[in-house]
């Protein structure tokens, strides 16, 4: 039997210190050789914009009609013939993302600012602030098992921790349903637009992390190069809310990815970072506030996936999650799945470990992929690896302009 897959094309920023090496990305150009020896896990970049004026031609280019008419993205299948044995794993490694609140509850508009950062460290990882084992708070979500079973679930969410990292479950395992909690998921999570190399409009999701130069946007590797030409007109939008852009639209200034999607699209290193201009001499989580970032961690978690999916029978407008326990992909690739109905324009949208949803920060662990024609209710991502944590560092120390 014929397998086929549809890739689903749908951020999270803060201020941080003293972080993993600095990884430099390779060539300048959006093509390569067509063997990568996964052994080297270093990353392939090229230029989106070189200018001022060409970003503001970007920025106007992208009109609220554009915008709404911007199709989900096509691509093709995980291909038998670029199997490979999958991401690198290495040393378990891991930043705490920074939540932002307003200055004012009533008065829309007022600037935002840091508040400080929240949650623990993902089990048996290493953040920048050091090693352990990443146990609960009181009432914090942890890293533990989630409740089990299904449902739509979009009220408030109650329940508590044990203090060692098990949960008790809040609400029943979402196979989709709209976010509602609020939290530094609705500000840091956003859509993605571009222009295929065919002149195509199309849409992706995104996630705004902490990094160096607080302007690093995580996705999938098919939302910035496909069928071996790079997209253009890249821009996120944080908070986007059926057509509202409350945080403004950050135009890309550079796209990077693995060597690995960039040779030969291989589906296990489908992941992809941009780094976004300042917007009105302000970078991107000093606006919106950044998720953390974790890799080489353990699999089969608890996990929360976010995206904007605009296919049916979604249609872009509002941001939906998905929960539950990660299982491995025994068909065709190394990733991880996640029953989750979320379906084209999700691609690139955060899967988060330790996801504390009274204040919507956690560890981004690996983006919306794609899913099997013969099962449609399953999402897979890449596992982020040796390969992945090489492309976030090599955008963290990237000059924004």
């Amino acid at each position: 039997m014929h397998r086929r897959a549809v890739l689903l094309s749908a951020v999270a920023l803060a201020a941080s210190g003293a972080l993993a090496p600095a990884v430099t990305a390779r060539a300048d150009s959006a093509s390569s050789a067509n063997s990568v020896s996964s052994a080297d896990p270093g990353p392939f970049g090229w230029s989106a914009t070189d200018s001022w004026s060409e970003r503001r031609d970007v920025q106007q280019y992208w009109t609220p009609r554009r915008m709404l008419a911007a199709q989900p993205l096509a691509a093709p299948a995980p291909r038998r013939d670029t199997r490979s044995d999958g991401a690198t794993r290495g040393t378990p490694w891991a930043v705490r993302g920074a939540s932002l609140t307003t200055t004012s509850t009533t008065t829309q508009g007022r600037p935002w600012a840091v508040a400080g950062v929240s949650g623990t460290t993902p089990p048996g990882g290493t953040d920048s602030r050091g090693t352990g084992t990443g146990t609960g708070t009181g009432t914090g979500m942890g890293t533990g098992t989630g409740g089990q079973g299904t449902g739509q679930g979009t009220g408030s969410r109650q329940g508590s921790g044990n203090g060692n990292g098990n949960l008790r479950a809040r609400v029943p395992n979402s196979p989709g349903a709209r976010w509602v909690d609020g939290g530094g998921v609705v500000r840091t999570v956003g859509r993605v637009f571009f222009t295929t190399a065919q002149g195509r409009n199309a849409s992706c999701s995104g996630t705004a992390v902490t990094s160096a130069n607080q302007s690093v946007v995580m996705t999938a590797g098919h939302c910035v190069k496909l069928n071996g030409a790079a997209h253009r007109n890249w821009v996120f939008v944080p908070g986007f809310d059926n057509g509202r852009r409350p945080f403004g639209t950050w135009v890309a200034t550079r796209l990077l990815t693995t060597q690995q999607w960039n040779a030969r699209e291989d589906i296990n290193f489908d992941v992809a970072a941009a780094v976004v201009a300042p917007l009105q001499g302000r970078t991107l989580t000093g606006v919106v506030g950044g998720q953390g970032v974790a890799f080489n961690q353990p699999r089969g978690r608890q996990t929360y996936a976010f995206g904007f999916p605009a296919a049916d029978p979604f249609d872009g407008s509002k941001l939906i999650f998905c929960s539950g326990r990660t299982f491995d992909d025994t068909v065709m690739t190394g990733d991880q799945g996640l029953r989750c109905s979320m379906t084209g324009g999700s691609s690139g949208g955060p899967w988060f470990l330790g996801f504390d949803e009274s204040t919507g920060l956690g560890w981004l662990n690996s983006v919306n992929s794609f899913t099997y024609n013969f099962a449609p209710n399953f999402m897979f991502g890449p596992f982020f690896g040796d390969e992945a944590m090489a492309v976030y560092q090599a955008a963290q120390n990237t000059n924004a302009l």
